[in-house]
């Protein structure tokens, strides 16, 4: 889990049966073909957390990435240096994400393509995670899912696709989602 607000246990650790906020963080950005795995990580957290204490304040993060291709640094550019991994880090590293459209000549194999059409689907897919209203905690489902667009492909420096083909206004999302957790939190702890 990525963020828990709550009371620790005697010797500090997180305890879950305390737990008031639960904020788990999710990405699908080079590769749309795994939003099912990253749905189901989202899936499973919210059974689990609804399963210790359905009054948690859970909400999610799923930063849906718009580039259209991306320089696939994990299984492609990174594996052709296994064995020179200070190489790696000395000539590729500081290249990433400063813009070095170089990058893609040297390394036209680890170019992973992104259709037009799967951040839509990718949105689509998280979108059928069940959410619930602020007084049903009775209901197994997330308080609010934030989606943010974002524009990573390795090369170019990431951003915040503020102008993006999903409809999605990040500044207005955010501050719903804030005012949102908020509103559950008075409601839930401070009746």
């Amino acid at each position: 889990m990525d963020l828990l607000i709550g009371e620790p246990d005697a010797s500090g650790n997180p305890d879950l049966q305390n737990v008031r906020i639960c904020i788990e963080n999710k990405s699908v950005i080079t590769a749309h073909r795994n939003r099912d795995a990253r749905f189901d990580d989202l899936y499973e957290v919210l059974q689990d957390l609804h399963g210790i204490k359905s009054e948690i304040i859970m909400g999610a993060t799923v930063m849906v990435g718009i580039a259209e291709r991306v320089l696939n640094i994990p299984d492609g550019v990174k594996s052709h240096f296994k064995k020179r991994a200070r190489e790696f880090q000395d000539t590729v590293v500081p290249r990433l994400s400063s813009g070095d459209q170089k990058l893609w000549d040297d390394f036209p194999e680890d170019i992973s393509e992104n259709r037009v059409t799967d951040p839509v689907l990718t949105m689509q897919k998280f979108q059928a995670l069940p959410t619930r209203k602020i007084g049903h905690t009775h209901v197994k489902g997330y308080d609010y899912i934030l989606f943010i667009p974002v524009f990573i492909d390795n090369v170019n420096p990431p951003t915040l696709a503020r102008e993006n083909n999903l409809g999605i206004d990040i500044d207005y999302e955010y501050q719903k989602m804030l005012e949102k957790i908020c509103s559950a939190y008075r409601t839930r702890w401070h009746l």
